[in-house]
């Protein structure tokens, strides 16, 4: 089957949603959460499959000069075949003409977006609701 590509949030399913992050594995996102985040984002595309959402990601952005791709997951039955790729690339187009796109990757994860195009900040810096389980994931280096 073919993938049906939706940005709108008409229909979405946000416990599927909710789960996909579960399994992708990204970590467990409320499903009122993720209906908030993703309606308050200027861009956002879902991939689907058979009926069921299979992948999805998000781009928050200031319409000139800074977009932040985020929340991109995709199912571990479609995992390492291209629709990961496809999502950013279909998010990308979104982010035209922004001077800067900018994503923070799940560590390990950082050789798929620099194939993309995408390269390492020396100056990106963040501050996690659960710093201490930020530093246990490998997403914050120790000061």
């Amino acid at each position: 089957m073919s993938i049906v590509w939706v940005d709108d949030l008409a229909g979405i399913d946000w416990n599927e949603l909710s789960e996909l992050y579960r399994i992708a594995p990204l970590g467990n996102k409320n499903p009122a959460d993720l209906a908030l985040v993703f309606g308050n984002s200027m861009f956002r595309v879902f991939a689907n499959e058979d009926g069921r959402i299979v992948g999805a990601g998000r781009v928050l952005a200031d319409g000139r000069d800074c977009a932040y791709l985020c929340d991109v997951a995709v199912h571990p039955d479609r995992q390492g075949r291209g629709l990961g790729r496809d999502i950013i690339e279909r998010l990308l187009v979104h982010c035209r003409g922004h001077r800067k796109i900018i994503l923070y990757a799940v560590p390990g994860k950082e050789g798929f977006y620099e194939r993309l195009g995408f390269r390492r900040m020396t100056t990106a810096m963040a501050i996690f609701e659960d710093q201490a389980g930020a530093y246990g994931r490998g997403y914050l280096t120790a000061p």
